[in-house]
């Protein structure tokens, strides 16, 4: 037997890690702000909430059919679905057009932003139909992704659903001049799949979570990504029972959905098979963005798994061959491993980039379950530790991620049950600030002991849906979280202004979009809520700072997709900023170019980076001045 001081010298080691990191974890946490230092930050925002009109005669449900195996979980299934896209649809130069996924109907919706003194003619609601092509009634959609798809310098929509493939709406609205009133009859509905023929649909049974559009391979053409969350089954089919699933694992699941590259071709796209590195190709994909953030002009792609898995891929791609290699932080002895990049167990619900420390590198805020009392993981905020891109390039190449969380001193770790996030500079100060839906399921019966049981379960036993407590309608999971919206104090740390700006509305929320709808210079911002109507809130700020916005388009006049903006001000700083093709969960912001110049005194430096159509990377240094500009990118930058 051995002798018990013998037994603690063994394990002191242990001991005396485990203590270092539950200090590290915890004892940084700052204190909260007092009420007068928020009132004090609040007084840079005013957002006017209103109402989005949407297609009338649709009958409203509040929640789904599902398979019978799930009918004792209806509620956890049906808690995704509701999501916003922000974009110029109908071509009048503003992203003053919303696209909406809707679950209380299923449908997804074309719809004018209700911006005050709409500059151009507005048009009545419509929904998109995928009629004449195959239809389901065990389909939903779930997120829409405006792009040029075929490069004609029109706006089509990429729709993804559960229960089918996606399906790109092609805009036949004319590149330049006169435009009819945008309308259904302004899309044709193809297949982004192709074969699934016949009035009913009989494809691959997809279950479709995520998009995101950038150039992967280098080519000059943009690529499509689609994240799937549960495997390819009958989810949303209420004659049936079984033939479907759960995760393997609350903490490492490798049963899901996995997710689907395509390859722009002139024929159409192409799906590329064995992308992903070994183990990341099935997981349950909430979330997924895609940035340059070496400086290469080839996006990196984080993938945020619900139940574990999450990953930070390096891209290494030639022009028509995708690959990428997983990047993993540094294992210390005072970080626990559930917060490092690419080794966490958390459940990865929403991803953006953004630069929050201003030192020309992208940090990442990823959302998380981080409920108290219920399921108190952690928001992450992963700051970028390399000297520079280049520093940061060779990093990577060696398989490191050289990024540390630091939510907990930041005060961005607990914020409640996360999904999608966005950052965006809404006063034009210069810093980001960063908007978080969350909250789960709405109801009046609590299940967080149940929940808590199902956490503690064995991994042999969570794939089995029988096996999981109940979750119907009525049930309440973080019902009253409300939208986060986080403010830089002048420490650095960061506070929640939700309440101070009357944002704090105790209904779930999904989908975050934003741009500037009306032209003013300020970032407005869409929220879409999980079984409840979307919201639009119109920036009204009455003093803001300077700002520069750009409007990246090639000769076509499709959005430069990737195109890097560097802005140095007087003082030697950096502001940086992308044309996003649609990330995150299920929320895609504008494709303008927004950048917060607080006080800036006269034209700013801009260093443009970006790919034209042959592939070729190229570069414009230029002096702008605050304000809107619309520049045409090929072998050099015009201003038009």
């Amino acid at each position: 037997m051995t002798h018990p001081i013998a037994w603690l010298r063994k394990q002191a080691p242990g001991v005396v890690a485990l203590a270092l990191m539950v200090t590290a974890f915890y004892a940084v946490e700052p204190a909260e702000s007092s009420a007068a230092d928020n009132a004090k930050l609040a007084e840079n925002f005013q957002f006017e909430p209103m109402s989005i009109a949407l297609p009338q005669g649709h009958k409203q449900k509040t929640v789904r059919e599902v398979n019978k195996a799930y009918k004792h979980i209806e509620a956890w299934i049906s808690s995704v679905g509701a999501g916003v896209a922000m974009n110029d649809i109908d071509g009048d130069q503003l992203p003053n057009d919303l696209c909406i996924t809707d679950p209380r109907t299923d449908t997804v919706s074309v719809t004018p932003a209700p911006v005050p003194n709409r500059k151009s003619e507005t048009y009545r609601p419509f929904v998109l139909d995928p009629e004449p092509l195959p239809k389901s009634k065990t389909s939903a959609p779930i997120g829409c992704v405006p792009g040029d798809f075929n490069e004609d310098g029109a706006t089509d929509l990429l729709v993804y659903y559960w229960g089918r493939t996606p399906v790109i709406f092609q805009s036949k609205l004319p590149a330049e001049g006169k435009k009819p009133s945008l309308g259904a009859d302004c899309f044709e509905p193809v297949e982004l799949v192709p074969g699934a023929g016949g009035e009913v649909y009989s494809g691959p049974l997809w279950n479709s979570n995520a998009a995101a559009v950038a150039d992967f391979d280098g080519d000059g053409h943009n690529d499509i990504y689609i994240g799937n969350y549960f495997p390819d089954s009958p989810v949303l089919d209420p004659s049936k029972d079984g033939g479907v699933e759960m995760n393997d694992s609350l903490s490492h699941a490798e049963n899901g959905g996995g997710g689907h590259f395509f390859r722009w071709t002139k024929n159409g796209y192409e799906e590329q098979k064995n992308v992903l590195p070994e183990g990341l190709d099935s997981g349950w994909t909430l979330a997924v963005s895609a940035n340059d953030l070496d400086g290469d002009q080839r996006p990196e792609v984080y993938l945020a798994h619900d139940f574990g898995t999450s990953a930070l891929l390096y891209n290494k791609s030639k022009p028509g061959k995708f690959a990428f290699s997983e990047v993993k932080g540094e294992r210390t002895a005072t970080t626990p491993k559930s917060k490092e990049l690419g080794r966490s167990s958390f459940k990865g619900m929403g991803i953006d980039f953004g630069d929050l420390d201003n030192d020309g590198l992208y940090d990442a805020f990823v959302s998380n379950i981080t409920t108290s009392f219920g399921i108190e993981e952690s928001n992450f905020a992963f700051f970028g530790t390399a000297k520079n891109k280049a520093d940061l390039r060779k990093r990577f190449q060696k398989g490191e991620a050289p990024y540390e969380d630091r939510s907990a001193p930041l005060n961005l770790a607990w914020s409640g049950w996360g999904w999608d996030t966005k950052m965006g500079d809404f006063d034009n100060n210069g810093d980001q600030e960063i908007t978080q839906a969350t909250g789960f399921v709405k109801g009046k019966r609590n299940r967080w002991a149940q929940l808590q049981e199902l956490a503690t379960a064995n991994d042999g036993l969570t794939k089995h849906p029988y096996f999981w407590p109940n979750v119907e309608e009525g049930d309440d999971l973080g019902g009253d979280q409300s939208l986060r919206f986080f403010v830089k104090n002048h420490d650095g740390s960061y506070s929640n202004l939700a309440k101070d700006l009357d944002m704090d509305v105790p209904v779930p929320t999904r989908g975050i979009a934003t741009g500037d709808a009306d032209g003013d210079g300020k970032l407005d911002l869409v929220v879409a809520r999980q079984w409840d109507a979307p919201v639009f809130y119109c920036n009204m700020s009455e003093k803001p700072g300077k700002f520069l916005g750009l409007k990246l388009k090639d000769k076509a006049g499709s959005d430069v997709i990737g195109a890097q903006a560097t802005v140095t001000l007087s003082d030697g700083s950096t502001r940086i900023g992308r044309v996003d093709g649609g990330g995150g969960h299920s929320g895609k912001r504008s494709t303008d170019l927004h950048i917060g110049l607080g006080e800036a005194d006269g034209p700013v430096q801009v260093h443009l980076t970006w790919r034209d159509r042959d592939g070729q990377v190229q570069n414009e240094d230029l002096s702008l001045t605050p304000g809107w500009h619309s520049l045409q990118l090929g072998a050099d930058a015009k201003e038009k």
